[in-house]
């Protein structure tokens, strides 16, 4: 049984491929064990996506069913809380959620080289974090107007002009530190714990017991890999899915600030609409450049 856990490559860098025509550069470049991993991951969480949409059912629902449409209702819920005409929070903070807790529970399972976990490979968590920070961005110009996303980087607005300038340049930094915190926060996870399980599959082994010999070492190497397996892919991993999509949604929020505060941008910034009587609480997190 350890051997089959002795499969999984140690966490090292990526080797990567040329495209073919295109030359040296590094937009050239691709790591072919991460696309494959990212395709497994891709395809198991449409796979998962369609099974349950088959099972639908409009009496007393299955678990899988239960599961999704409490995390639909918690997602729309703070959509409505934040702006009703915001239609992209919902698919966008379900997606990510779905698709980084199916990639990071793929480590479950022992994996040959080049499997990986999709998420161990910074490009992958780069790839979201950049992902989620040009939508906001985009979202923040729709919403805001050109003057209104300019005056937003002059927050917080109750200070005079003189002393909201000393800000511009701390507001522009976390901008832009946004899709590096979420792709460092998920990458240095999810790669600590495969490290963890290296430790425990490949040096936990070399132990000797006296009068032993190696095989109590194997044993204990075995059930330490498992128990932390639960805990590492099982709970860790869960909550850097949840982690991911709660700082999206707030991303959207922080997105809007300035709507409320006067006219900007070109006529003047949209209306902010009344929260939902009936939506959920706000969500609030602590830490990080969530605010």
């Amino acid at each position: 049984m350890n051997g089959l856990f002795l499969i999984e490559p140690p966490p090292v860098s990526h080797v990567t491929q040329s495209i073919p025509y295109c030359g040296s550069a590094w937009y050239c470049q691709v790591s072919g064990d991460s696309l494959i991993s990212s395709a497994i991951a891709i395809v198991l969480t449409v796979a998962v996506v369609l099974f349950i949409a088959s099972r639908v059912s409009s009496g007393v629902p299955g678990w899988l069913q239960l599961g999704l449409e409490t995390l639909y209702g918690f997602v729309r819920g703070q959509q409505m809380t934040i702006d009703e005409d915001a239609a992209i929070i919902v698919p966008l903070g379900m997606t990510i959620f779905l698709y980084i807790l199916i990639a990071n529970w793929i480590d479950f399972l022992p994996l040959p080289a080049p499997i990986h976990p999709a998420n161990s490979d910074l490009n992958q968590t780069l790839a979201m974090g950049v992902l989620v920070f040009v939508v906001t961005q985009w979202y923040s110009f729709k919403v805001l107007g050109l003057g209104g996303y300019l005056r937003r980087m002059t927050r917080p607005f109750d200070l005079p002009w003189f002393a909201r300038a000393i800000f511009v340049p701390l507001n522009i930094i976390e901008d832009l530190a946004k899709p590096l915190t979420l792709s460092l926060r998920l990458f240095g996870n999810i790669f600590g714990g495969l490290l963890m399980v290296w430790v425990l599959t490949s040096l936990l082994t070399q132990v000797t017991v006296p009068g032993a010999g190696q095989v109590p070492a194997q044993i204990v190497s075995v059930v330490l890999t498992v128990v932390w397996k639960l805990f590492d892919v099982g709970l860790i991993g869960a909550i850097q899915a949840l982690i991911f999509m709660l700082l999206t949604i707030i991303y959207f929020e922080q997105a809007r600030e300035g709507a409320d505060h006067g006219p900007a941008g070109h006529g003047g910034a949209q209306q902010t609409h009344s929260p939902n009587p009936g939506a959920q609480p706000r969500v609030a997190v602590e830490g990080g450049n969530a605010r």
